[in-house]
């Protein structure tokens, strides 16, 4: 097995046992994450972001499958299924995800998930009828962002 995919399987399964502190250690310092949700975050927002998502999961589970892991870059996909706490409302998020690899670390990170699928679980019927348009879409990065600034602000 290559390292590298040891490192994904590490990741992931530190993600099952909702530990964002082994999350975190597997991203180098100069690392890029990038979500439909959060958007473009550098390694310590997505750190603070992983101790966020995970410190306020109540009832999140998951899957995953490391798919490719060689020296430059690797895939996986995973499934999250959680109640979404602004809503009370149950969701399943599959996710396709990328990474780029430096010093035994990840360096990119990108996840790539159905938004409009996410809204229409997440928020009912304004996500429905509004999820797929660029207006809701913004809405839902603003707010993320925004409570990541909370978040980050709060931990001091």
């Amino acid at each position: 097995m290559h390292p590298h995919h040891e490192l994904l399987t590490r990741f992931y399964s530190a993600m099952q046992r909702r530990d964002a502190e082994a999350m975190g250690a597997c991203y180098h310092d100069d690392a890029v994450f990038m979500d439909p949700a959060f958007g473009k975050l550098t390694a310590t927002e997505a750190r603070a972001m992983w101790r966020m998502l995970m410190g306020r999961a109540k009832d999140f589970a998951m899957t995953f499958e490391v798919r490719h892991a060689d020296e430059g870059s690797g895939s996986g996909f995973w499934e999250a299924r959680y109640t979404f706490s602004k809503t009370g409302r149950q969701v399943v998020n599959r996710i396709d995800s990328q990474f780029g690899f430096h010093e035994g670390l990840i360096l990119a990170h990108r996840d790539r998930f159905d938004m409009w699928a996410w809204t229409r679980q997440a928020l009912g019927a304004p996500g429905l009828l509004l999820g797929w348009t660029p207006f809701l879409q913004n809405k839902v990065r603003a707010e993320a962002r925004k409570g990541l600034d909370a978040f980050v602000a709060k931990e001091g």
